[in-house]
């Protein structure tokens, strides 16, 4: 789950209906819609369909990646209530899988109705990409070609946007991963404008630690193209059995394992508070190397860095009622 703060006159949940390349979906467009799109679509108040793919914050946002018996695709839009952002993951160099595959198996018409479905109920549609399979810097993958071959996807399936879950360790040992991703965004952008796509990032806590990694980082990466992604999904998770596992922790200080990457130490660093999110997973069984948080003690957290936005791995694990419970203490559903 990815929760991220921002400043105290956000603490409204507004409501943005997404479309792709800012068009709503009116009149002939209802064509192939299934019966409960035309009707959220046909009720749906003027000021409710918005020519943007941005949602407005604060974000709410889930992964999946997962099989499940009987689904192709995204959920039913009710599984999902109380999220603002659906990933499907991932697209990997080598093309789509697992629930992005599942994505291009529909038919056109089954896609269409599915968006219209969502981005009524306030629900964007992204992919992520890369995921831990895939190290596109260690493997010599052109940053420009594979932006240009991603983006490209992103507008063929009429999705709202990309989420860049890069992955690549020895990357950023090496330093060589900041170069890489600067040149991938920068790329991204020019392909999917800023203010009609959703950009985000998915880096791991550790990385925003300052003077630990020789290319700079996730602050080289912010200081340079920081102005090109909308937020960044932080994973505070996997980092270690005990790092990020209070309140205190997540928030305000990490441990001298990974200096200064706790949520306000990022934001201390000269990223601002409406760029961060932080990641947790849904159960524990959705992490192997510690970071889970009790959706009850993370209900807490939340409502103590009140202003945030949510993501959460991952559907099902991570479903409407697990939101519900986060968001109690802070934006009841």
């Amino acid at each position: 789950m990815f929760i991220s703060t921002l400043a105290a006159f956000s603490s409204l949940i507004l409501y943005c209906v997404g479309y792709v390349n800012g068009t709503p979906i009116d009149g002939a467009r209802f064509e192939g819609l299934s019966d409960q799109a035309r009707d959220i679509l046909s009720r749906a108040e003027p000021r409710d369909i918005v020519p943007r793919a941005e949602p407005i914050a604060p974000f709410f946002v889930v992964y999946s990646d997962r099989f499940v018996q009987g689904l192709t695709g995204p959920p039913p839009v009710a599984d999902v209530t109380g999220f603002t952002v659906f990933a499907m993951s991932f697209l990997l160099l080598e093309g789509p899988f697992d629930k992005a595959e599942e994505w291009v198996e529909l038919t056109a018409a089954e896609r269409a109705s599915i968006k219209a479905e969502y981005a009524a109920a306030g629900i964007s549609l992204v992919v992520s990409v890369f995921g831990s399979v895939d190290v596109p810097t260690s493997t010599g993958a052109d940053p420009i070609a594979t932006a240009n071959t991603m983006a490209a996807w992103v507008i063929e399936f009429g999705l709202d946007g990309i989420d860049v879950d890069y992955e690549d360790f020895n990357a950023f040992d090496a330093g060589t991963a900041e170069a890489w991703l600067i040149s991938f965004t920068t790329q991204l952008r020019t392909q999917l404008p800023q203010g009609t796509f959703i950009l985000t990032h998915a880096p791991v806590a550790p990385w925003f630690s300052p003077n630990l990694w020789p290319g700079g980082g996730y602050i080289e990466v912010h200081e340079q193209v920081g102005d090109l992604i909308d937020w960044y999904n932080i994973q505070f998770y996997n980092q270690g059995t005990t790092e990020y596992t209070t309140c205190a922790g997540l928030l305000t200080e990490s441990s001298t394992t990974w200096p200064e990457s706790a949520l306000f130490q990022i934001a201390a660093s000269g990223v601002t508070l409406d760029k961060l999110v932080i990641g947790k997973p849904a159960v524990a069984a959705d992490e192997t190397a510690g970071g889970f948080i009790d959706p009850g003690t993370l209900a807490t957290c939340v409502e103590e860095a009140k202003g945030r936005r949510m993501d959460c791995w991952k559907y099902p694990d991570a479903a409407a009622a697990w939101i519900a419970e986060v968001r109690a203490d802070s934006w009841p559903v």
